[in-house]
């Protein structure tokens, strides 16, 4: 995987947490950089630790499926796009103004469990984990601070179509992943 190829994950990966970011700064009269940086560490450092930990469960199981594995790094990455895709169309969730331990633990957990799926195919392509996760992580901590900080300044119109960019971001990988195996690519 090429870095402008590992950019886009990244990106696509980290829209989620964007567009929690979003209400997190809707959720506050006034942003500061606190804020922005508690939002940035908790969704950029479970946006690392998931892939990584998918990357080690699939690597456990990858010469078993070896044959296959395109088609599910396709299918996970198509999964993850379409949810991400259907909740572009919801409606936006109301969230808790607090930043505490309480209140970021599971928006960070839930936020980053795509990105588990994407560490597993991460296996089966072989890719090298280390500097991957710290794109993924440093690229989820900075527009997660961003999105605060746009959620504050411009509102929630933003949040759906961040979520449905980013699923069509992984789609659009996860189809390049298999037309290349294929060699129609």
């Amino acid at each position: 995987m090429g870095i402008l190829e590992l950019l886009a994950v990244a990106v696509g990966l980290s829209m989620d947490a964007f567009a929690v970011s979003i209400c997190k700064g809707l959720s506050v009269s006034k942003v500061n950089g606190k804020h922005m940086l508690t939002v940035g560490l908790y969704f950029g450092g479970f946006q690392a630790l998931m892939p990584y930990l998918g990357y080690c469960l699939g690597s456990s199981f990858s010469e078993l499926v070896s044959e296959v594995d395109h088609w599910i790094a396709f299918g996970l990455l198509s999964l993850i796009g379409i949810n991400m895709i259907r909740e572009s169309r919801s409606p936006a969730e109301e969230l808790d103004a607090s930043f505490s331990f309480k209140a970021m633990l599971p928006l960070a957990v839930a936020t980053s469990i795509d990105a588990l799926a994407v560490g597993v195919s991460f296996a089966f392509m072989e890719v090298n984990i280390y500097p991957s996760i710290a794109v993924i992580g440093v690229t989820t901590l900075a527009l997660s601070a961003i999105g605060v900080k746009a959620g504050n300044l411009f509102g929630a119109k933003n949040k759906s179509l961040s979520e449905l960019i980013g699923g069509i971001v992984l789609i659009a990988i996860g189809l390049k992943i298999l037309l290349q195996d294929l060699g129609l690519f």
